[in-house]
């Protein structure tokens, strides 16, 4: 496995025009890993934006090494870098505690009452936001105290494919403090990801030690 990043070129509003939904970003990734291009399936990349002292990354998670020439593409030059993964993986013990990032796509699924068809409801409060990760904590490898972890951004990403009419995707930002319980699960999710949307920049999952 390997982690990537790159900072985005904000600053050039020409080179980027065209990066204002998550699609877009989708198509970037992808494009970062041209070897692909030409087998059937593709490996799933895990990938989110995040914004550090008035800059943006992009964060990507993957099972090969990207080009970096192609991660620049759309990023500042000479700020593309990758690294493996796995040492950092490999260290991580049961009952240990991390600080982590995430951003998901939290929504809820309801039944119509008849046939095999649901409705997908965003959820929109703090209250339901928070509770949307903390009842899934245990099951992905993690234990979540609700006064340690925070929500720190709220908001919508906007999702476009051609011919289709464009849609707002419910996001939330969590950030604060875990404790590995399942340490099988919670690797899943640090490689797999967690959620809906993970190839739209959603369920990308990252953590350091406590100090």
């Amino acid at each position: 496995m390997y982690i990537s990043r790159v900072e985005i070129d904000i600053e050039n509003r020409r080179k980027i025009k065209n990066m204002s939904h998550v699609a877009a970003y989708h198509s970037w990734v992808e494009d970062s890993f041209p070897d692909e291009k030409n087998l059937e399936s593709r490996t799933r990349k895990l990938w989110r934006i995040d914004k550090l002292n008035g800059k943006m990354y992009l964060l990507v998670v993957s099972q090969d090494k990207p080009d970096l020439a192609c991660l620049e593409r759309y990023g500042v030059e000479g700020t593309a870098a990758s690294k493996s993964y796995d040492n950092f993986l490999n260290a991580i013990k049961n009952g240990e505690s991390y600080r982590f990032r995430i951003t998901l796509n939290p929504i809820i699924s309801l039944s119509k009452g008849s046939g095999n068809k649901s409705l997908i409801k965003p959820h929109v409060t703090i209250e339901h936001q928070k509770k949307y990760l903390l009842d899934r904590s245990i099951k992905n490898g993690f234990k979540l105290d609700d006064k340690e972890f925070y929500i720190v951004e709220r908001g919508y990403e906007n999702f476009y494919k051609s011919g289709q009419k464009k849609i707002r995707l419910v996001k939330a930002v969590y950030e604060g403090i875990l404790t590995v319980e399942n340490i099988d699960l919670f690797k899943e999710v640090l490689t797999k990801g967690m959620g809906k949307k993970r190839a739209y920049g959603f369920g990308l999952m990252t953590v350091i030690p406590m100090l």
